[in-house]
């Protein structure tokens, strides 16, 4: 790309706006050359905006410290300086939908990391891997809004990326009944253990909605367009207990999986070992080269060895063996925010650059 595109980071101080932040340093696509926030952090630079609040392992990349932090509802002068935006802004539901539309309506291009676009139905929710035609949606939802180049395009939940992609390679065994635990990092609420001490040694067995859309959201994936809207699929039926545990982050998933068609353990083994997909073929930037791996360790995978695999955009799976109540069981691991949260949502922007969605202004 000749020249960079002009990247803005919606809700930039938070901490998936942070991941956005560290994982765009040096993008061989894209430069941020924005940050947007709350009226409280506007008109500071990013790093006095943040404070004591940075929570990444590596440092606040240089090139965003002195950027002044713009007012994300000033809709039109934070589009104005850009080709695209990121969007991580802790509002309410609605006031996301709102805020969303808005920017797509300035004829910017918004791709989301938050929910609550996920259901609306001429809005593409992909993992570029699994179900990169649905961002064929999209000229529907143009005609909606009424833009040019405007438009919204989401990831889906972080949790599910621990198992959706088995179950994608898996298609053609016709998987139709599904039991999921989910053992959900602390970086999935926003918190580190210094915000968050009570989770030290602790395991909470709710967090609020995931449930459902840990048994929903796959179906959507696996969905089809029909009259310039994705019609979510009727199996496999999931069903989903989620569970917060001590660890920062990687989101761990134990499945339990009825199929129709009887593979074996090799077979299943090689579907997973060979999956790939739109990014891989494109040699995206932020793309794993392998997806995901099958580890043979009885005790793999694990979140302190194997979390960042693939620099986190990849997914491992261990543990596969026969059940005595279903076919399979297996063990899957993804970083909830990276291939989870930002770095699934980089990856969907690459692809859409790729595909002509998202130009220079």
């Amino acid at each position: 790309m000749e020249k960079k595109l002009r990247v803005g980071v919606l809700g930039a101080t938070g901490m998936v706006g942070q991941r956005f932040i560290s994982l765009l340093e040096n993008h061989p696509w894209y430069e941020v050359v924005t940050v947007a926030a709350s009226p409280r952090s506007a008109g500071k630079t990013y790093e006095e905006a943040v404070g004591g609040r940075w929570k990444m392992t590596t440092p606040m990349p240089e090139g965003v410290k002195k950027l002044v932090v713009m007012n994300v509802n000033e809709v039109e002068k934070v589009a104005s300086t850009v080709d695209f935006v990121f969007s991580a802004v802790d509002m309410t539901k609605d006031e996301i939908r709102a805020i969303e539309e808005a920017y797509a309506k300035t004829e910017t291009p918004v791709v989301s990391n938050n929910s609550a676009h996920r259901w609306t139905p001429d809005v593409p929710m992909v993992v570029p891997e699994i179900n990169p035609e649905h961002f064929d949606v999209i000229p529907f939802q143009k005609k909606r809004l009424g833009t040019e180049r405007g438009f919204i395009a989401v990831k889906p939940n972080c949790s599910i990326q621990s198992y959706t992609p088995a179950l994608s390679a898996w298609k053609e065994f016709e998987p139709y009944e599904v039991v999921a635990t989910t053992y959900q990092a602390i970086s999935g609420a926003g918190k580190t253990f210094k915000d968050w001490p009570e989770m030290v040694e602790n395991i909470i067995p709710y967090i609020g909605g995931e449930e459902e859309k840990s048994e929903q959201e796959p179906l959507r994936i696996w969905g089809h367009i029909e009259n310039g809207q994705i019609v979510k699929a009727s199996e496999p039926l999931i069903t989903c207990q989620c569970i917060r545990v001590p660890v920062l982050n990687g989101h761990t998933a134990a499945v339990f999986v009825k199929f129709r068609k009887k593979p074996t353990k090799e077979q299943l083994i090689e579907k997973l070992v060979s999956f790939k997909g739109l990014p891989q073929e494109l040699e995206l930037p932020s793309a794993p080269k392998q997806f995901i791996q099958y580890m043979e360790e009885d005790n793999r995978p694990q979140v302190k060895l194997d979390v960042d695999f693939e620099h986190g955009m990849g997914v491992s799976i261990g543990r596969l063996r026969e059940d005595t109540v279903y076919d399979w069981k297996f063990v899957g691991l993804s970083h909830n925010t990276v291939r989870g949260a930002a770095g699934g949502a980089v990856l969907c922007a690459e692809l859409l650059t790729k595909q002509g969605y998202i130009t220079a202004k």
